[in-house]
């Protein structure tokens, strides 16, 4: 097995053509190294290299990628190639990346997909929280003096005070419950009642840490998009529409007439993902305002596991750090909804 890498061929022809023929010498040359050396992955470059090179004459991209990628792991030749896709050809123009890279992508795909660490229906959420922050608020909303903590701008950017940072690593669900886009929130349902209806799919409720930095990512944002208030990237600052109640939990309350007619009334929501903009760092959508979420507190004792974040569709606080503790784990709210929480894979 020869472990030197090849010699680079001194170039004497400076013609378009003779650069070509020169750049294809060295690319056999080093993809025969590759061979030898037993280095598949790098075979692989290799071949869609040279096919950029050689871009003016045409080149059966595919075939070379799944000739590689059929070898074995020790460099030996595939036992059969009867099964390969027809060919593809890579486009004429080598600044085309994005071709290249859907070609490539879509090539690598047949063999096998890497596990993700999700389901579908939930995001990942990886990185280093900060337990302590100083956010800043520049510009009060007037009209906030009542305590709803209308910040309108915060200071950027958010600085951490904690000396260290907490590794998470956990699914959240994408919407609200029932996590189907174009679904409105379920409402009225009390934190016991969300805890047991997430452990139906094999979830959990959230702890308020996860929220908190499913919410605003490693930057420490206030608000999911960013650092200003704004009410046309999230349901938030709708006129307050005093409630007529009292109303039953969410079953009971959609077999009554008058409390469906009583919540219709009150119910400023939207259906999960109708604001697009009104994502976090993450991809996990209404976690500001749209509707109240249920977290678990750890370390705290019945009735005072539970919290609330993110706000709802009403001119209140609606950002990513607060938590609402005077909630008790058996209330309900015409406001109050939920999203679920999962390890994630390794």
């Amino acid at each position: 097995m020869n472990s030197t890498p090849p010699q680079v061929p001194s170039a004497t022809d400076t013609t378009l053509g003779g650069r070509s023929a020169y750049g294809a010498k060295l690319l056999g040359d080093v993809r025969a190294w590759a061979v030898s050396m037993q280095l598949p992955r790098l075979r692989r470059g290799l071949w869609v290299i040279s096919c950029v090179v050689a871009a003016s004459s045409g080149c059966d991209a595919t075939q070379g990628l799944l000739g590689a990628v059929s070898e074995g792991a020790n460099g030996s030749a595939p036992a059969s190639t009867s099964a390969r896709v027809a060919p593809a050809t890579l486009p004429r123009d080598p600044d085309s990346r994005e071709s290249i890279r859907r070609l490539t992508t879509d090539n690598s795909s047949q063999g096998r997909e890497a596990p993700s660490s999700c389901p579908d229906d939930m995001v990942l959420v990886e990185g280093e929280h900060c337990p302590e922050v100083e956010q800043v608020c520049e510009r009060w909303d007037p009209s906030s003096a009542s305590g709803a903590e209308r910040c309108l701008r915060f200071r950027a950017p958010t600085r951490c005070l904690s000396k260290s940072r907490t590794l998470l690593r956990f699914c959240i669900d994408r919407f609200e419950w029932p996590n189907r886009r174009g679904h409105g929130p379920r409402l009225l349902t009390s934190w016991q009642r969300a805890q047991d209806l997430c452990a139906t799919v094999g979830k959990r409720l959230c702890d308020d840490t996860e929220w908190l930095f499913a919410c605003e990512g490693p930057e420490m944002l206030p608000y999911t998009h960013g650092f200003d208030r704004d009410p046309t990237a999230c349901v938030v600052d709708r006129l307050y529409a005093s409630p007529t109640g009292p109303f039953a939990p969410w079953e009971k309350c959609l077999e009554q007439p008058a409390c469906v007619e009583a919540l219709a009334r009150v119910n400023q929501s939207e259906p999960a993902g109708s604001f697009e903009r009104c994502q976090s760092p993450f991809g996990a959508y209404d976690m500001i305002g749209n509707a109240n979420e249920w977290v678990n507190v750890p370390q705290a004792r019945y009735p005072n596991r539970s919290g609330l974040k993110g706000g709802w569709w009403g001119p209140v606080r609606s950002r990513c750090r607060p938590t609402v503790r005077f909630h008790k784990e058996d209330d309900w709210g015409y406001e109050v909804g939920f999203r679920c929480c999962q390890n994630a894979k390794p």
